[in-house]
């Protein structure tokens, strides 16, 4: 079985394209995901998993763009993979016409676990939620992070993440979503400050988001330095890789696709050889 949730969009959602901005999708899934929580979980254990679970991964691959409708848009949510300690959710974010016919403009996977906050610690799942969350399951390929990659650091690629109060929840942790507009502030950073331009006519649109939590960020006065570096380059893509860390502590660390566009026609383009050649000095050997 798979929960349906129908989610309004807001102006402020869009980006300069008039497309809802990558970042905003994870809002999103995050609304989609505390309301299947609450309308299949029992009773006792509603507020538990709605608001007593932390993010472990995101897997986000963007398929097309959505542009503002006065008409929500539609999300289904199901489960996975159940395991002691943790769920794997994954999320389609779509429109349909009468025809039944679906456009599909977002695919998702997270990893969550259950959390103790006054511990900072994850729990085991409770046999009632393992119930309820085993009503939603449509079993699939487990979703594991890969190895850490090596920082590189490279001229631009620093980043100091400023915590707002706006960005952290009731337990004063950084919200998930947050951590997603941290690594694209990073990643404009690093093309703008390094010089690093597609050049005119090109743009790049992100088509992939895979994000690992592994401690949280806290509200501070100091900031948090985020690394940003590009770790391949394909026909067609720019892959980005980012870590923030607090010290030599790792909190969290992304990897980001972005694809060349053509502006003119919207469709992908090769990455011209003037940015290959500018960003062939940063990009980590093999």
């Amino acid at each position: 079985m798979r929960h349906l949730y129908r989610c309004p969009l807001r102006w402020a959602d869009l980006d300069l394209l008039g497309h809802v901005n990558n970042v905003t999708y994870v809002d999103y899934l995050q609304e989609a995901r505390v309301d299947m929580f609450r309308t299949h979980a029992p009773d006792s254990r509603a507020e538990d998993l709605a608001e007593g679970v932390v993010v472990v991964r995101h897997e986000v691959t963007y398929v097309s763009s959505l542009t503002f409708g006065f008409e929500p848009v539609s999300i289904e949510c199901w489960v996975t993979e159940i395991r002691a300690a943790s769920f794997t959710m994954a999320y389609e974010v779509f429109e349909e016409d009468e025809s039944g016919e679906r456009t599909v403009f977002l695919r998702a996977r997270t990893v969550l676990t259950p959390y103790v906050f006054a511990t900072e610690r994850p729990r085991r799942l409770h046999a009632e939620e393992r119930e309820s969350l085993g009503r939603l399951l449509e079993p699939d390929e487990p979703v594991r992070p890969p190895a850490a990659p090596q920082v590189v650091d490279v001229p631009g690629g620093h980043y100091p993440v400023h915590v707002r109060f706006s960005d952290v929840d009731v337990y004063g942790h950084v919200n998930n979503v947050k951590y997603f507009e941290y690594f694209q502030e990073a990643r404009i950073q690093l093309m703008v400050a390094s010089g690093r331009e597609l050049g005119q006519g090109f743009h790049l649109v992100v088509a992939q988001t895979d994000v690992d939590y592994r401690r949280p960020i806290l509200f501070r006065a100091e900031p948090y330095d985020c690394s940003t570096w590009v770790s391949h380059i394909g026909s067609t893509s720019v892959v980005f890789e980012s870590v923030v860390r607090d010290g030599d502590d790792v909190l969290a660390r992304a990897k980001v696709v972005g694809v060349c566009i053509d502006s003119a026609t919207g469709r992908p383009a090769p990455v011209p050889e003037e940015f290959r050649d500018m960003v062939g000095a940063v990009t980590p050997s093999s």
